[in-house]
């Protein structure tokens, strides 16, 4: 874990810092006591690696939730039914239920076995293989094409949290935002990289579009590799003759639950993360949707928005990560929310293409920057040696997100419109930077100290 140290007295807990060099790019650390029996220090080359997962899982999203499959099943698959949006955003709550109910044991889990990185690849090659699987999906294949969609969607939520649970080993307080950014940055050209892909596939000829599920699957197993670079710090815990490892990760959610009083602020922040986390995942699962039924782009043009979009969340990713390490978590996380509350009600006004990619350049900027501060909290706030229970948490949190955001908004639009459900989507993000503006986002000792 790198973090920095705090003296307790004489029962000092030591934390562990990255090499100079990186100190040296990434910001200061303070003083602390480096102990042969210290987990190795950072590299810069593991840092790539975690950010390549960033890298690679973005072509999922951007392909398959968001641009070209989302359509490709309303269009295709469902045959233009009027409840094929509902449809649609059910089968996603569905997939991130399941990933509710075994993200905290799973994260637990991957802490006690000191495993998250098998747990991390695992994830990472189921997702790519239903992905690829979805190119057998044909008008009149509904129940084929969103079983594939749940499988996928669970395992890449699963490898999104155990991804994300990296970021307190190679992190400080003092530069969390930036790294966190770095990865988001790296996401949204991931993201850009599959489109560019999907486009030259799609315009290669007609009835290509199933093609980009082998690409989208078959990009992210590779581009992911570079994820093994990473270390596993945590130490595998020694089993009691009459203990096991899911006795051990229950035990460790159980005791979670006593401690919920010292992790208050974590916790209200989860609320307000609930919230506008909801209105995110509605977006990204209908933006396409939204623009092909509403504004009648083409595949074409919706491929070119969401380039622009990518091109803009690696700016945004990047400058409100830079932005919170100077300024705090909550400022830059609430300048990001504004932007999303202007997102949402200009979506339900938008009657013209041009205007829509303007909103796209907007949400964009504003994407990156509002998923990557908030792990960035939840890294800031994270104990010592519980990152995998802790990011379950975060994972749980994002995924119930999905569960009211993305059926609400779709049964919305089946039966009111999409420019009635952007207007009500806005209304996650008010509540939620609501409930933001009422906390201190900084470390607390009790909940960066564990000895």
């Amino acid at each position: 874990m790198t973090d920095m140290a705090r003296n307790t007295g004489p029962d000092t807990c030591v934390t562990h810092l990255p090499p100079a060099g990186w100190v040296r790019c990434f910001g200061n650390v303070r003083n602390s006591t480096i102990s042969p029996f210290d987990p190795p220090p950072v590299k810069p080359r593991e840092i790539f690696g975690w950010c390549c997962y960033d890298f690679a899982n973005s072509s999922f999203t951007t392909i398959i939730i968001t641009v070209v499959f989302a359509v490709y099943f309303v269009g295709v698959v469902a045959g233009g039914d009027h409840r094929a949006p509902g449809w649609w955003g059910t089968a996603l709550a569905l997939s991130q239920l399941v990933v509710i109910v075994v993200s905290p044991l799973i994260g637990a889990l991957a802490d006690v076995t000191a495993r998250k990185k098998v747990y991390l690849m695992s994830a990472a090659v189921v997702c790519s293989l239903a992905t690829m699987a979805l190119y057998f999906t044909g008008a009149g294949d509904v129940w084929l094409a969103l079983g594939l969609v749940v499988l996928a969607n669970i395992a890449f939520s699963l490898g999104e949290n155990l991804c994300a649970s990296f970021l307190p080993e190679i992190s400080t307080a003092e530069n969390v935002g930036r790294i966190s950014g770095y990865g988001w940055s790296f996401g949204y050209l991931g993201g850009l990289g599959s489109l560019v892909l999907a486009l030259l596939i799609i315009n290669s000829g007609a009835g290509r579009v199933p093609w980009t599920f082998v690409m989208t699957g078959g990009f992210f197993l590779l581009a992911c590799l570079p994820t093994l670079m990473l270390r596993e710090r945590a130490k595998r815990r020694v089993l009691a003759a009459d203990q096991s490892y899911l006795k051990l990760g229950w035990g460790q959610l159980v005791r979670m639950t006593r401690e919920i009083p010292r992790h208050r602020t974590l916790m209200v922040f989860f609320v307000s993360m609930l919230l506008f986390m909801a209105g995110l995942t509605a977006i990204v699962a209908f933006a396409s949707v939204f623009a092909t039924q509403v504004l009648h782009m083409t595949q074409t043009e919706v491929i070119k928005l969401f380039v622009v979009l990518q091109l803009a969340g690696v700016a945004g990713a990047y400058g409100f990560g830079v932005m919170q390490d100077r300024t705090g978590p909550r400022f830059a996380l609430a300048l990001s929310l504004l932007q999303w509350i202007v997102v949402s009600i200009w979506a339900g006004l938008c009657t013209t293409k041009m205007e829509f990619y303007i909103i796209g350049v907007l949400a964009g900027s504003a994407m990156g920057s509002l998923q990557s501060g908030a792990r960035a909290v939840v890294a800031l706030l994270t104990p010592p040696g519980r990152a995998g229970e802790f990011f379950g948490y975060w994972g749980f949190v994002g995924k119930l997100a999905a569960v009211i955001g993305q059926p609400v908004f779709g049964w919305i639009a089946a039966y009111h419109g999409y420019q009635t459900a952007a207007f009500a989507n806005a209304g996650f993000f008010v509540v939620g930077l609501v409930i933001l503006l009422t906390l201190r986002l900084r470390p607390q000792v009790g909940e960066l100290q564990s000895c």
